[in-house]
């Protein structure tokens, strides 16, 4: 069992805030996520769209406020441990012990919940069951992986439309396949990438995963019984994603529907246990990123004291730091 000052459950922007901010208070710290790339919600389903509410910036890629975040908290060289759930919260002489999907155990001097609607995963592609070889994937975060690829997008939601337009320009194909012939997707969305050089095929289904190993491309059956094999290097699937609190709800936290309640300090009802970011309720909650960033600096400032008892609340503002 090792020991660390402080776990952050939770990688998306508010949980990537939190850890940049510990390291300012000189605790070790430890993020630990579901997902396989740090950015949660941000990530997974707008990294291409534009954010215009964070304080500093006019206008923000998703990716891009990711990847800054990612660099700010990097100064303190927290640990990622991603692609892995948290998933038993016990105490030993009164601290919390958090147990990891792959069986790590992290005696904790506090644990600070960040994780935004909860666990994500993505819906199945029905078609890809049985399938083991790589070339599949439910997000893009690093487009250059997919350059000069023939890329097959499955779905007609707001993700689906948006991976087409950000793997257009460097694909050697895209196209779009949705079940129905109506979309999700924003109206202005879907006319931009009407307007490229995309073939979006309605009212079809990718029924089948060609290749072995390796995807080499997809078989597709209209409304009607027509089929096609599509070539493909990259089976992106953008049906969307369910989110659920996971073997958190089971921890003894005051839940309000999947919501943590939690007091002016950030803190739980559980010992030792803070919670940040769009997974906290208490009156006149507001659900935003930049209500997040100040919730992470609460919580951590708060868990620094109940580590040590010495510490101050408040540590001097970081530009005086140096």
């Amino acid at each position: 069992m090792r020991e660390v000052d402080l776990v952050i459950v939770g990688a998306g922007p508010t949980g990537l805030f939190a850890a940049y901010y510990a390291g300012f208070r000189g605790l070790s710290t430890v993020v630990v996520d579901a997902l396989p790339e740090p950015g949660g919600q941000v990530t997974a389903m707008y990294p291409e769209k534009l954010i215009f509410d964070v304080a500093g910036f006019p206008a923000i890629k998703g990716r891009d406020l990711i990847a800054n975040l990612v660099a700010q908290a990097a100064q303190f060289e927290p640990e990622y441990r991603l692609g892995v759930r948290a998933t038993d919260l016990s105490y030993v002489d009164g601290k919390p012990v958090l147990r990891l999907g792959d069986g790590t155990e992290l005696l904790c001097g506090s644990i600070i919940i960040t994780g935004g609607l909860g666990s994500f995963s993505p819906r199945p592609l029905p078609a890809a069951q049985g399938f083991t070889g790589s070339g599949i994937v439910y997000f893009v975060p690093h487009l250059d992986d997919h350059a000069d690829h023939d890329v097959v997008i499955v779905g007609g939601g707001d993700s689906a439309f948006d991976w087409a337009l950000a793997l257009q320009p460097i694909a050697r194909s895209v196209t779009l396949v949705h079940r129905r012939d109506r979309f999700r997707a924003h109206a202005a969305t879907v006319a931009k990438v009407q307007a490229l050089p995309v073939e979006i095929i309605v009212n079809a289904e990718v029924t089948k995963i060609l290749g072995d190993g390796r995807v080499t491309g997809a078989e597709v059956v209209q409304r009607g019984g027509a089929t096609r094999q599509l070539p493909a290097d990259t089976i992106v699937a953008a049906l969307g994603f369910t989110a659920d609190l996971g073997p958190i709800a089971d921890w003894g936290l005051e839940l309000r529907r999947r919501n943590i309640v939690v007091d002016s300090t950030m803190a739980t009802n559980l010992p030792r246990v803070f919670a940040a970011g769009d997974i906290t309720e208490y009156p006149g909650k507001v659900r935003l990123i930049a209500t997040g960033f100040g919730e992470a600096a609460t919580a951590v400032n708060n868990a620094a004291v109940t580590i040590d008892p010495t510490a101050h609340l408040f540590p001097g503002h970081s530009s005086d730091s140096g």
